[in-house]
């Protein structure tokens, strides 16, 4: 991870305007020296989320959110902090220096990488356009409903039979061809992206990192679809097709639609579902599974194909959703249709009624798994039966599964405790320890708990001084166990830095970057801060009291047993 000069990071403040930032993703009002715009943190219908004339920092007055420009991208959209930093850097044109020691990468630049992408994108669209070659793929595009609105808003292109023309292009634009290879634009010095029509693939500040195209003759070597390979930009089992698009939606409604193809995407977007995504061709994994939870998706709605393969694939996918909790449903498309023929033919009503009938996953599975089968078989059923519900003690959710086992035994028509409905089953790989794995991820529960303290201080405490106040008088670095958390206290208190932004310039270290994360993307609540930051404290005096007085009984210290039992911990006012 590059760590930047705090002095051009400084320059960067002093260049954001913050109303140009956020109005990319709210819909700002201006009133009178002000802006305004429905808060993205809180539901409401009345404007109440501010941002004054010249101020660097927004403020809701409905509930409390208070921030920079990076305390927006970082809470909002879910971005890192260096990624939130290049993104304004890019916006705002201010050139990033790194610190010497991160001067020695190898390669070119992220930046570079990205203008040559840019350039590869802009080519490929002027070629579909204007090329005598491009004419069959435009006509293509035309028969299958895509019209120039579409091509130009998406910037859909034709790479060239030949390398000959994409690299003279290039050369002639100073792209050398280093900065080619390392973008995935080549390969053993030809194109990588030969006939075929290219979509360009977006990050979430909308730059172009990679490409997927598609072949519209048969004999053209490789499959229907190729993507970018691996590069410093692009990682396919982490990028999700469309995210640039909507990730504000999905952030704020916590929902999403998953598709198979580009095109599907996109037609999707352009008709106004601007919650959707696709994977990079049919592996949708568990990579882009953690990317929209990241974002707080707790629903997702499959819109694969209407074959076998895409029926296999809702199997697949849903799994690695509802293993994590999140509610699946399952979009009954008609046979041999896929959302963009659905769109195309009934149109955006028709496509919102197709999702409202949309079946939840364990329907959808039972259906699927049983439907060559004869149910009416015991051994049959049995296989059937038993492999759900294998399945199902997978997914990490206790609740989830006692649930759904128990309406498995309702759409299988077999008593409950049959499937062990009530006998305390629990998913495999949970343990409940202070510090132990829940489905391989590391649990600390004290980490948990003072990162929320911290939480409480850099989010707040600036507009709620109280705050600082009671945690003076109760919190002593001492107290807290965890390192990390202990020394963003102490930098806390002195510094009192004024945003999110002046602790990334302090903080660039990757485990105060990974806290740094934490802390901003949870909600947390203005109206009741001090209740809640009391009850943090009292947790944390309360966690050190009891070890303190288990201490003092393997030492059989009764004297200091009974001054601890005398004065449990209390928070000062």
């Amino acid at each position: 991870m590059p760590i930047y000069k705090k002095e051009s990071l400084e320059v960067l403040r002093e260049r954001i305007d913050l109303a140009e930032v956020v109005s990319a993703h709210l819909s700002l009002q201006r009133s009178g020296a002000s802006h305004k715009a429905l808060c993205p943190f809180h539901e409401e219908k009345s404007p109440s989320f501010m941002i004054q004339k010249g101020e660097k920092h927004y403020h809701c007055f409905g509930c409390g959110a208070h921030g920079d420009a990076i305390a927006f991208l970082m809470g909002h959209l879910k971005m890192s902090f260096i990624d939130s930093v290049e993104y304004l850097a890019e916006k705002f044109h201010v050139p990033l220096e790194k610190q010497e020691e991160f001067t020695q990468d190898k390669g070119p630049s992220r930046s570079v990488l990205r203008d040559a992408l840019e350039k590869a994108c802009q080519f490929f669209h002027f070629n579909l356009l204007y090329s005598e070659e491009g004419k069959a793929s435009l006509a293509y595009l035309y028969s299958r409903g895509i019209d120039l609105e579409f091509i130009n808003s998406f910037q859909i292109g034709y790479a060239p039979k030949e390398s000959e023309l994409f690299f003279k292009v290039m050369h002639a634009q100073e792209v050398t061809g280093e900065v080619l290879e390392t973008a995935g634009l080549i390969r053993n010095r030809r194109a990588f992206f030969l006939e075929r029509i290219t979509f360009p693939i977006r990050d979430v500040s909308g730059n172009v990192i990679g490409f997927s195209a598609r072949k519209i003759r048969e004999e053209i070597f490789g499959g229907k679809y190729i993507n970018t390979p691996e590069t410093p930009l692009f990682k396919k089992s982490h990028v999700l097709f469309g995210l640039s698009y909507c990730r504000s939606r999905i952030t704020k409604e916590r929902t999403v639609i998953v598709v198979e193809g580009q095109i599907d995407a996109l037609r999707l977007i352009h008709t106004g579902f601007t919650y959707t995504v696709a994977g990079q061709g049919t592996a949708f994994g568990e990579g882009h599974v953690k990317e929209l939870l990241q974002l707080g998706v707790n629903k997702v709605y499959l819109a694969l194909d209407a074959d076998n393969a895409g029926k296999e694939a809702a199997v697949k996918i849903g799994h690695f959703f509802q293993k994590k909790g999140v509610e699946v449903l399952v979009v009954n498309l008609p046979e041999k249709t896929d959302p963009d023929t659905y769109v195309r033919e009934f149109g955006k009503e028709g496509f919102s009624k197709l999702l409202q009938s949309s079946q939840d996953y364990l329907t959808f599975l039972f259906t699927h798994q049983s439907k060559n089968l004869d149910l009416k078989s015991p051994s049959q059923k049995n296989g059937c039966v038993e492999a759900i519900s294998v399945k199902i003690r997978e997914w990490e959710h206790s609740v989830m599964v006692h649930e759904s086992l128990k309406k498995l035994a309702t759409l299988a028509d077999v008593p409950e405790k049959m499937l062990g409905v009530g006998q305390d089953i629990l998913p495999p790989e949970i343990h409940y320890k202070k510090v132990g794995k829940v489905s391989f991820m590391e649990v600390n529960g004290d980490k948990i708990l003072e990162t929320d303290l911290l939480r409480w201080l850099f989010l707040a405490g600036q507009t709620i001084p109280r705050l600082v106040e009671i945690t003076q008088k109760n919190i002593t670095p001492d107290l807290l166990k965890i390192e990390i958390c202990r020394r963003l206290f102490t930098f806390y208190f002195e510094k009192r830095p004024p945003d999110i932004f002046s602790v990334g310039i302090e903080l660039q270290d990757p485990e105060s970057q990974a806290i740094l994360q934490e802390i901003v993307q949870k909600k947390i609540y203005f109206q009741k801060a001090e209740i809640h930051l009391m009850e943090t404290i009292q947790k944390i005096l309360e966690r050190n009291w009891m070890e303190k007085r288990e201490l003092a009984i393997v030492n059989e210290n009764l004297q200091l047993l009974a001054e601890l039992i005398k004065n449990p911990p209390k928070v000062i006012l």
